[in-house]
């Protein structure tokens, strides 16, 4: 049934035989989509292994318990280099990250036919490859290390960046921008004083937002050889020795909770 309202009273109103037919048809198209789907995923799912999941999973728990404190003492050198991966691949992202936006931004680019879509082509790229992915790479053309990692973190951060902040470019208040312009300023020096000072706040924001995002991957990139935190968990997982698992997931718990305090109150101050 459908709802209408008249005179702002709602009134239910039956569909009529084709809506209720193209309504039924498509229940029953979305409940064949989601049995196909589930049979492919149950034909390669070995289901004695997820019925016995609790068991294990309690068994794992178990042995994380108590946790080797005395190792929390190693942990200080991987925690810094991936402090130092989420903020050299935020920095570097930014470099690259504002001139792609300004050329991608309608009001703001130098090339409607050129410029524009080279910056929007980059920006795409960056955001449809995962930073694990980009990590793989570099690893293999650079070595394992926190380098890896690194540019692995800016080459994500730049699409995420530059779409936002080009976004938030093209929905800047042209007023402005016309008096700026009216005056007989050259396009510098409309967009340094007619954009730029409007876009500030936005774009301080979404770079704090995007190193608090990266303070997370960057702890999981270890597990493709990129160091940090990541590195220290999984030659603990392959070691099996959970008590120091425990003590590195809880690392990183205290390590996402900090960043996102300090990210917090700094997008509070620019705001």
């Amino acid at each position: 049934m459908s709802v209408q309202t008249t005179n702002g009273l709602r009134e239910w109103q039956r569909y009529d035989s084709k809506q209720g037919l193209l309504r039924w048809t498509l229940w029953l198209l979305g409940v064949a989509v989601f049995v196909w789907c589930f049979q492919k995923i149950s034909a390669g799912t070995e289901w004695s292994f997820v019925l016995d999941a609790p068991e294990q999973g309690a068994d794992i728990f178990d042995r994380m318990i108590p946790p080797d404190w005395e190792y929390a003492r190693v942990l200080g050198r991987p925690l810094w280099d991936t402090l130092n991966m989420a903020t050299l691949g935020t920095m570097g992202a930014v470099i690259f990250a504002v001139p792609l936006a300004f050329m991608a931004a309608q009001n703001t680019t130098p090339s409607v036919r050129f410029a524009r879509p080279f910056a929007l082509f980059c920006i795409v790229a960056s955001r449809s490859i995962n930073s694990v992915i980009w990590a793989l790479v570099l690893v293999m053309i650079l070595g394992p290390g926190v380098l890896a990692g690194t540019i692995a973190i800016a080459f994500r951060s730049i699409g995420f960046i530059g779409k936002l902040l080009y976004e938030a470019i093209e929905e800047t208040d042209h007023r402005p921008v016309d008096a700026i312009a009216s005056t007989g300023a050259s396009s510098g020096q409309i967009i340094a004083y007619g954009v730029v000072p409007q876009v500030t706040p936005v774009f301080a924001g979404i770079a704090v937002f995007r190193w608090d995002i990266n303070i997370r991957e960057s702890t999981i990139l270890g597990l493709v050889g990129a160091g940090g935190l990541g590195l220290e968990l999984n030659a603990s997982i392959g070691n099996l020795d959970w008590s120091r698992v425990s003590v590195i997931l809880l690392a990183i718990f205290a390590t996402v909770i900090v960043s996102e305090w300090v990210s917090a109150r700094i997008r509070k101050a620019v705001t």
